[in-house]
């Protein structure tokens, strides 16, 4: 198996697989309501909602820098702002946090390997992720959604119907 193959393969199992460390990103969603999901149980933290836009936000910048080679801020920015909490505005993030993997992972799988050692940008820049290797970028994004998948998940416990 490519290192290519592999990475595709651990962000495909971090969204709706098996992974090893515990429940995927769909694993998380399945049946949370919008008042759940926007429920906020400490103060300074972000709602399962904030994460899932943050992380449509972020999978959809890490494609455009797989396609263009550029970084830069997420479109959408780092942490859109949460819409009202309606059913109808939650299953939209919900639908663009899954096309924005379905996105990313097809274009990871396309990815030429050979690209991999390539560096985005001339200086590194933590905040924005950029002086990295494409390498570093795709296992980036994996890790950037296993740790807010974890978030997610302690949320939805925190938010469950008592």
């Amino acid at each position: 198996m490519k290192e290519i193959d592999r990475i595709g393969d651990q962000l495909g199992r971090a969204f709706a697989g098996d992974p090893w460390y515990g429940p995927s990103v769909e694993d998380v969603l399945r049946d949370l309501k919008p008042r759940q999901a926007a429920h906020r149980p400490l103060p300074q933290a972000h709602t399962i909602w904030e994460i899932a836009l943050h992380m449509t936000s972020w999978n959809r910048e890490v494609l455009r820098r797989l396609k263009t080679g550029v970084s830069r801020d997420p479109e959408d920015g780092d942490w859109p702002a949460q819409p009202a909490a309606t059913e109808e505005n939650w299953l939209q993030t919900v639908e663009a946090l899954r096309e924005s993997f379905a996105d990313l992972l097809a274009a990871t799988w396309k990815f030429p390997a050979e690209r991999l050692d390539e560096v985005l940008g001339d200086e590194r820049d933590r905040p924005l992720g950029s002086g990295v290797s494409f390498y570093v970028l795709l296992h980036g994004i994996v890790q950037h959604n296993v740790a807010h998948t974890a978030q997610m998940s302690l949320l939805k416990k925190a938010a469950a119907p008592k």
